[in-house]
């Protein structure tokens, strides 16, 4: 029955060791705001630049953003460096499981292209492991909004939303599945955000990991 299954990137598929949320927060207070703990979270999932501008006080002129965002990039970058970012256990088989069994599986992230690459070069999924990317400079507007899940269904040829499953780690993830109508919109608590906190976002499923994902679709 299911088609298609867009999971999300960072806490969902690649343990990065939290390291976007730190960058991001470190960005934002070099840059002159003063985000709390919460509203880190309340951002997990986005779009970065949207992030970024909603994160500084007041209205942040474009060029403020701008810079603000290549000091997350910058301090991403060393990050992943320092500690490199992983698959999350049993993530590579589970997508290599569904791939054998004609499930299609696309990538969905809230990084831009030139951070995604590095990120999946880093974990060696560059070729042949996925059968598309889409990251959020690919739409017009990020989770919660539902366009990378429609623009994956669009790079695998998939046209019924009724046979798609999402996967992500964050409520945006959460909201961006059940935008898209899909039919299995599934929470995993691989992430920064709990099961209560998944729990308040409309969903089918809350999972332990994507690696639990082969069995949830195998028939019983």
């Amino acid at each position: 029955m299911i088609e298609l299954a867009v999971l999300d990137i960072a806490g969902t598929t690649v343990e990065e060791h939290g390291a976007v949320y730190r960058a991001l927060e470190e960005a934002v207070r070099a840059a002159g705001g003063a985000p709390a703990a919460a509203d880190i979270q309340r951002w997990m999932g986005a779009d970065k630049r949207e992030a970024i501008t909603a994160l500084l006080t007041g209205s942040p002129a474009p060029d403020a953003v701008e810079a603000a965002f290549a000091d997350f990039r910058a301090r991403l970058s060393a990050a992943y460096a320092a500690r490199p970012p992983a698959p999350l256990p049993g993530v590579p088989e589970a997508i290599a499981t569904l791939r054998a069994a004609g499930v299609k599986v696309a990538l969905t992230t809230g990084f831009d292209r030139d951070v995604t690459t590095a990120l999946l070069a880093a974990v060696g999924w560059e070729h042949g492991v996925l059968d598309a990317v889409v990251c959020v400079d690919d739409v017009t507007s990020g989770r919660p909004a539902p366009y990378m899940i429609f623009r994956a269904m669009e790079a695998t040829g998939v046209h019924d939303v009724g046979r798609v499953l999402t996967a992500g780690d964050t409520v945006r993830d959460l909201q961006a599945g059940t935008n898209a109508g899909a039919r299995i919109v599934a929470g995993v608590l691989t992430g920064g955000q709990d099961a209560v906190t998944l729990g308040t976002a409309r969903h089918t499923h809350l999972l332990p990991s994507v690696a639990d994902i082969p069995a949830l679709l195998s028939p019983h």
